[in-house]
């Protein structure tokens, strides 16, 4: 047992259940070949992967220093991918009726893909502060992950601001209760992660059950389900009204984005590992700690 152990299944088993809800959909009678249904597919394949490196990573990272840094900078870009997959259906099911064909709502995808190159990027970066500004690699990290999370929500958030203390009575723009769900657990999910809660408090007590990442990773799970409920809600509920105002996402675009996306991910995480193995062997970082003095670890 490690404080590991039970980390690794919180996101191996809801991998599968992922799966399972992609091949149940895309199985269904005429899915796959209605265009206004690809967005939620593509959607649905970051988000089988995120947990699936986040278990891998928690799984292998114990290997040497450099495969840690690998293990999680693979983990980084796997959650980028995650939050421009959530920008396909955003684009194609939730956006409000003032937005549609407007600036930011051609633009709102491909801007997704550069935020997901900045996520990776500032990420990976704050594997390389960690050990002489902790605190800044824990800023530059929670803002790496902040940052694409407000703006994939912020068609969201507008409904949110025009349906506020009106009930049922806006139309279009209502938004299911998952949605609120989602964004709850999204807040306890951001919180988690920087306030290191319950084990600060009582130190050595949660170290197997019970502390902060692995209630960030359940949290993290059940905001992604309730997002997938919300989604489909405003997939079924808006069809209608939709196809009288926006065309779907062509499949070509929509895979081009993401396949590129991949790339650009790919390729910053290669820069960042090629830094690792031309790093001298004394590197602090590839010591799994701080070496002794304080002035030699600023030499080195």
């Amino acid at each position: 047992m490690t404080n590991e152990t039970v980390n690794i299944w919180t996101h191996f088993l809801p991998t599968w259940y992922f799966l399972w809800r992609l091949l149940v959909l895309a199985g269904g009678p005429g899915f796959r070949a209605e265009p206004y249904h690809w967005p939620l597919l593509v959607f649905l394949l970051p988000t089988c992967l995120y947990p699936f490196a986040s278990c891998c990573a928690h799984t292998f990272s114990s290997m040497s220093p450099r495969a840690r840094h690998i293990c999680y900078f693979l983990d980084y870009g796997a959650l980028s991918l995650y939050s421009l997959g959530c920008a396909f259906p955003y684009a194609a099911y939730s956006m409000p009726a003032s937005w549609l064909h407007g600036r930011l709502h051609q633009l709102f995808v491909p801007a997704a893909a550069l935020n997901s190159f900045l996520c990776t990027g500032l990420s990976c970066y704050s594997r390389f502060r960690e050990l002489e500004s902790p605190g800044l690699s824990k800023i530059l990290r929670t803002g790496a992950f902040a940052y694409p999370f407000l703006f994939d929500n912020l068609p969201l958030f507008y409904r949110l601001g025009l349906c506020w203390g009106r009930g049922h009575s806006c139309g279009q723009e209502a938004l299911s209760t998952n949605h609120g769900y989602h964004l709850l657990c999204a807040l306890l999910t951001g919180f988690l992660f920087a306030s290191h809660l319950p084990e600060r408090l009582a130190p050595g007590r949660f170290d197997y059950i019970g502390h902060s990442h692995q209630l960030f990773h359940i949290c993290a799970v059940l905001g992604t389900h309730f997002q997938l409920e919300a989604v489909l809600a405003d997939m079924e509920s808006r069809q209608a009204w939709l196809a009288t105002q926006a065309t779907p996402l062509g499949l070509a675009g929509t895979v081009a984005t993401l396949g590129l996306a991949v790339a650009g991910n790919l390729l910053i995480i290669a820069a960042f590992t090629a830094s690792l193995f031309r790093a001298p062997s004394t590197c602090p970082l590839l010591q799994g700690g701080p070496p002794e003095g304080g002035t030699n670890a600023k030499q080195q």
